[in-house]
């Protein structure tokens, strides 16, 4: 039976990354089944315009694992900014804390980085901050707390860490084994096909 999440997948036409190191495996689902689930899900249907923005904020939200009253609250500050909307959108979203531990190969996915950001496994700028949604910003130094990092959890996580790649505006000290935030994340860096601008637009309705 197929995972509700890779039914997401599914749903969407590409991989969300939602199951963390099954989606690196030949045995994801969409590997598989790069259709959408149910039994019309191979003929596939054209949307409106509004249903493209909708679903593209859809795709957004269960990428990252934030809620409608958050996600919304990123795009108001974002508009308020001088810079383009949706460049902005897309920085404030990729800088929470729980994105950052997911990119850096701290987790195995974003869901199992909230997991561990309650529960106190990490230090920012060698302060325990767990908050997910707490913005990194460029310098800050993410490391796992010394007494966090001899759990079996994490020994699993660092032995097999490599598979997943860092993007240019992190870096990752293997000696050290911290990360630290260098630049600020470029939506053309974006693993996932999300148009930001579709979602602006959505919400500027």
């Amino acid at each position: 039976m197929s995972n509700p999440k890779c039914k997401q997948c599914r749903r969407e036409g590409e991989k969300l990354f939602l199951k963390g190191e099954l989606c690196y495996t030949p045995k994801c689902p969409m590997v598989r089944k790069k259709y959408a689930p149910g039994m019309h899900g191979q003929k596939g249907s054209r949307l409106t315009e509004y249903g493209e923005q909708l679903r593209g904020k859809q795709k957004a939200k269960k990428i990252y694992g934030i809620r409608e009253k958050q996600f919304r609250n990123y795009f108001k500050k974002a508009e308020r900014k001088s810079k383009a909307t949706a460049s902005t959108f897309y920085e404030l979203v990729e800088r929470r804390f729980d994105n950052i531990v997911y990119r850096l190969g701290f987790a195995k996915s974003r869901d199992q980085a909230k997991k561990f950001i309650s529960h106190e496994h990490f230090l920012v700028n060698n302060k325990k901050v767990n908050i997910s949604s707490y913005q990194i910003k460029p310098r800050d130094t993410i490391r796992i707390r010394k007494k966090s990092k001899d759990k079996q959890v994490f020994q699993e996580i660092l032995a097999q860490k490599g598979s997943q790649n860092i993007p240019n505006w992190l870096s990752f000290d293997k000696k050290k084994v911290e990360g630290v935030m260098i630049a600020v994340p470029s939506k053309q860096e974006q693993e996932t096909q999300i148009d930001w601008a579709k979602i602006c637009e959505f919400y500027s309705r």
